[in-house]
């Protein structure tokens, strides 16, 4: 009945235009403001909260019957209306600009409203005017202030805002601790975050999640998946937060057996059909390579939006289903799903790997023209990778300087990998020279320049260049990889010994050489980047990391148990031919990741078809 009643008053007033113009009208009509009519609209606010028409009635209302936004209690009502229904902040921030002395409540809705919109920023400023006007914050503060400073990455305010906390006595409050953790995994300091962690006399989900997840998106999966151990051990039970977290940890790791243990959790207590988890599932299987697997999560599911989309056609692209990928897409867009830029890199990249340069350049017409979406620097890196893969080495340069955007270092380095791989000497020079000055420290540039030196024979330029890693303190990073074991991990490095099976895994790897001889395997020497005589190159290719993980795993597993190995750099000629003959003589499937793409041999193929 009070419902009809309160329905029924808003419903006969007469209707107001939403206008920020009206925002001006309202404080000289203070003074004729009855108190019960100031009550009347607070409860009318609080009755409407979740209806933006009726509040914009109220609002209305209110102006007519001389309610002043000035009017603290009013406005942080308006104000917590508005923030709630997660309307844009610029007519929240309108009202607040005419609030009097706006109290602690008002002042955290503001700083909360920023912290979940797209533009985080003004929530510090917002901040900043509280210690101004000598406001001091509460608990809430602090936690609100933090998630918008985690997502601007405002790193140098969150560290200033973690000694005030400890100042300020709020330090020990698991809320404020909690976001402080969450500020420090988002903007990629998941050592911070750990050491927080360590010192927290009180811990609840919410903190073991926040940690967890800080390892797994910063590339410390192995710290993650530790912790949850711990976790475990400690009798904390996980929720759905935590199984996304331990999935993008398993996937960063290539950790297939263990993910699928994960899966199993997630069907048992009954978030299969949680839309995260079933999309961190779709990531998980095709990181690993099982991108069938991935396929079946994704037909199984209750309901999908275009992230859910999205993982399985950059699945598909990066295991070598280009293809499938794009036949994929033409289905997305016959449900009349909006792709997103995340979308359209994983169709350039199919199309990259495909070789299917002329199709590439379509689709990326089509992502502005059609959808609208501004192409940013990965798509512009995706094209530039389309022509360098396809040998087009000269027009990937020309494409790089008729951009609208800086070429960043990625660019560059794409340029770089393919004049590497089509022995283009002399526009390899010009783009080692532009990563040389945007990121003079990185490894890779140096390998790579040095590599093609090499294949040149310019063994004093490969001098040069290894003296200047010496001297700029560069070092290169080791490759190795990853072979999963039992819910085990097993890492190995080019001529590792350190292995407890090394004995086994070295008399393994002579087998394999031998057996591959007979099938007419003649080593490439030409892979070997070294000054040194054709016995030592030999020698120094059969080590590689990936064919010492695949003995080990030929040493451990079944036959016919399909073989994975996750590595770091990417996979050399020498290497490719060789796990495409150990595939059909062992009469395994292998599946290799390496930096950019997965391969899938079997029967003496791969899923790439030598060109990747």
């Amino acid at each position: 009945m009070q419902s009809n009643k309160i329905s029924n008053f808003i419903t006969c007033t007469k209707p107001y235009v939403y206008s920020s113009h009206f925002l001006t009208f309202s404080t000289d009509l203070s003074s004729t403001l009855q108190p019960h009519i100031l009550k009347k609209c607070i409860a009318l606010l609080q009755f409407f909260s979740s209806s933006p028409p009726k509040l914009k009635q109220i609002h209305g209302f209110s102006i007519r019957n001389g309610v002043p936004l000035s009017n603290p209690e009013f406005g942080k009502h308006l104000i917590f209306s508005y923030v709630s229904l997660t309307l844009p902040m610029s007519y929240s921030h309108r009202v607040f600009n005419q609030i009097q002395d706006p109290n602690i409540f008002t002042l955290n809705t503001m700083i909360r409203g920023y912290a979940e919109s797209e533009n985080p920023t003004p929530a510090i400023q917002i901040y900043k005017q509280m210690h101004v006007s000598s406001i001091l914050p509460d608990t809430h503060t602090y936690p609100f202030l933090l998630k918008a400073i985690a997502k601007s990455m405002a790193v140098k305010e969150g560290e200033m805002i973690h000694s005030i906390t400890i100042r300020n006595g709020f330090h020990s409050c698991v809320f404020v601790q909690n976001t402080l953790l969450h500020m420090y995994a988002a903007c990629g300091l998941a050592e911070s975050a750990h050491k927080l962690f360590e010192f927290m006399s009180e811990r609840n989900l919410v903190t073991w999640n926040s940690v967890i997840n800080g390892f797994a998106t910063n590339g410390r999966p192995n710290e993650a998946l530790t912790l949850y151990r711990k976790m475990s051990l400690e009798g904390v039970e996980p929720d759905g937060f935590t199984m996304v977290s331990l999935l993008t940890a398993c996937a960063e790791l290539g950790a297939l057996y263990l993910g699928r243990r994960v899966h199993v959790y997630i069907f048992k207590v009954g978030l299969h059909s949680n839309l995260h988890a079933g999309n961190s599932l779709i990531d998980l299987y095709a990181k690993c390579g099982s991108i069938w697997e991935a396929h079946a999560v994704f037909d199984e599911m209750e309901r999908r939006n275009v992230v859910s989309w999205t993982s399985l056609i950059v699945g598909l692209a990066v295991n070598g289903f280009g293809e499938n990928a794009l036949e994929l897409f033409g289905k997305l867009e016959r449900e009349r799903l909006i792709p997103s830029e995340i979308t359209f890199v994983g169709v350039l990249y199919a199309c990259s790997h495909c070789g299917m340069v002329d199709e590439g350049f379509e689709y990326f017409r089509r992502m502005r023209e059609e959808y609208g979406i501004p192409p940013k620097i990965e798509h512009y890196g995706c094209l530039v990778d389309l022509l360098g893969r396809a040998g087009q080495v000269q027009k990937a340069h020309n494409f790089i300087l008729s951009m609208p955007v800086k070429p960043n270092a990625v660019i560059w380095r794409t340029l770089l990998g393919a004049c590497m791989i089509h022995k283009n000497l002399t526009l390899g020079e010009v783009a080692r020279a532009e990563l040389f000055t945007l990121e003079p420290k990185h490894c890779g540039d140096y390998v790579m320049i040095s590599n093609l030196y090499a294949s040149e024979g310019r063994w004093s330029d490969v001098h040069d260049v290894r003296t200047t890693m010496l001297r700029k303190g560069v070092k290169k990073a080791p490759g190795h990889s990853l072979v999963e074991l039992r819910n085990c991990v097993h890492e190995f490095f080019m001529g590792d010994k350190s292995h407890p099976q090394t004995e086994e895994i070295y008399e393994k790897l002579e087998e394999m050489m031998m057996k591959l001889r007979l099938e007419g395997y003649s080593p490439r020497t030409s892979n070997v980047h070294a000054d040194i005589e054709e016995e030592e190159k030999e020698k120094n290719l059969s080590y590689h990391s990936e064919k010492v993980a695949i003995a080990f795993a030929l040493i451990n597993t079944s036959p016919g148990t399909p073989i994975r190995v996750v590595k770091n750099l990417r996979v050399c000629g020498d290497c490719h031919l060789a796990i495409k003959l150990i595939s059909k003589v062992y009469g395994r499937e292998i599946i290799v990741r390496d930096r950019s793409r997965f391969h899938h041999f079997r029967d003496g193929l791969c899923s790439c078809k030598d060109y990747w």
